[in-house]
């Protein structure tokens, strides 16, 4: 299960969540789907599994919401705030 890197934390706010990379001392504002989403795959979904809950819960066409996932863990990793396992 992938997690969060030991010098990130984060803070939930109003509508999302704060990301701060110490290291870079770059912030990241993430909003209630991308908050969503960071959770979940840290508490071990899959991608899939993700695109799945949101095409549930919002009104998003599979395609989209499937780019949207994987662009955005991509970006987690990227930006080296998660860590694999």
């Amino acid at each position: 299960m992938s997690r969060l890197r030991a010098d990130v934390t984060c803070t939930a706010t109003e509508d999302g969540m704060v990301l701060l990379d110490q290291r870079a001392g770059r912030y990241w504002q993430l909003n209630t789907t991308g908050t969503t989403v960071l959770q979940a795959f840290l508490n071990g979904s899959t991608p899939q599994q993700i695109t799945d809950a949101l095409v549930q819960a919002r009104p998003v066409s599979r395609e989209h919401a499937e780019a949207d996932v994987t662009a955005l863990i991509d970006q987690f990793f990227r930006a080296g705030l998660v860590s694999a396992p």
